[in-house]
């Protein structure tokens, strides 16, 4: 039974770009490409809408075969669809030639939304190719000719020539954020940033918001069992105090953290590799979280990042 005092979430938020992005989506992060179709049309039927998608992940043609045949067989048309996916960090000087290799891949007309993946460009391996260059040192090769305003300014290209509706960003913080907003003619519709209930970020979030930037929480569940096999992170779905709340409420871990970061206004994009797991996720428009156990969620707070890139770049681009 929902407390009282809780706040109603909408099913979609508006963007600034005056287009709608469901709140829940499905992340693609780390599926493995034979399953993706199956995954896909799973949450098809499920519910989900919105799907987040990078060059990055490899994945992207598994997705566009999957949502082609998800459109021919009239399980969904194109226009109910949200797809995001993301420029890599080695495609920085060639924007409209990544972004019309992932719509080639996707085999889309157009994006929802694409993301600058990070705030870094780096040495350029061919188009659509996003091996993490490393130099002779085992160290990000970073590229320091091409400013992120530049960058920028190609995505807003991407929009007059309809190949993308929204433009975003992803794992700025407030100095890059606020930078992005004074250089952009289109100001930036998303940043897709890690936040959970020990990495809450509440003064991004804020920033964001209050500039008309919806934030997106990648990493919702604290990264759960892939960052922990990958990063050797913990994730707070085994922390007490989720697990009491969860249970007051009679949901799962997951579905209380998902629920928190709705209630943050913030979209939330699961990811999950398991059918059970993809209704559990969407299951959490049925109950509310009273302003006190929010609240109690806010204390547990640890300020811990559980997506370190750090590992394959022999840099930590966070320091």
């Amino acid at each position: 039974m929902a407390a009282q005092g809780g706040s109603a979430v909408p099913a979609a938020l508006t963007l600034s770009s005056g287009h709608k992005m469901p709140t829940v989506g499905l992340g693609v992060w780390r599926m493995e490409p034979s399953a993706i179709r199956g995954l896909i049309h799973s949450a098809l039927r499920i519910g989900y809408r919105h799907f987040d998608c990078a060059a990055d992940y490899q994945n992207e043609a598994e997705v566009g075969d999957a949502l082609a045949e998800a459109f021919q067989t009239g399980l969904v048309k194109r226009e109910d669809l949200f797809i995001t996916t993301k420029l890599w960090n080695s495609d920085h000087g060639h924007v409209v030639e990544a972004c019309k290799d992932s719509l080639k891949k996707l085999r889309l007309d157009y994006l929802d939304l694409y993301l600058i993946h990070f705030p870094v460009a780096t040495r350029h391996t061919g188009v659509g190719t996003t091996a993490s260059a490393l130099g002779d040192d085992g160290v990000l090769d970073i590229d320091t000719t091409i400013s992120l305003e530049t960058t920028w300014h190609a995505m807003e290209d991407l929009v007059s020539m309809g190949l993308v509706r929204s433009i975003g960003i992803s794992n700025y913080d407030i100095f890059l954020t606020r930078d992005c907003l004074a250089y952009a003619k289109i100001k930036p519709a998303v940043n897709q940033i890690e936040t959970h209930p020990y990495f809450q970020r509440d003064c991004l979030v804020k920033f964001c918001q209050k500039h008309g930037i919806c934030v997106t929480a990648h990493t919702p569940l604290g990264g759960s069992t892939a960052n922990t096999e990958w990063f050797g992170s913990i994730s707070c779905l085994d922390d007490p105090v989720i697990k009491s709340l969860a249970e007051k409420y009679g949901k799962t871990p997951a579905q209380l953290v998902l629920r928190w970061g709705l209630q943050r206004n913030t979209g939330v994009i699961p990811k999950t590799s398991k059918e059970e797991r993809l209704q559990e996720n969407f299951a959490v428009f049925d109950f509310s979280i009273s302003d006190e156990d929010m609240e109690k969620m806010k204390a547990i707070d640890r300020k811990y990042r559980t997506n370190q890139p750090a590992k394959f770049w022999g840099i930590d681009l966070f320091a």
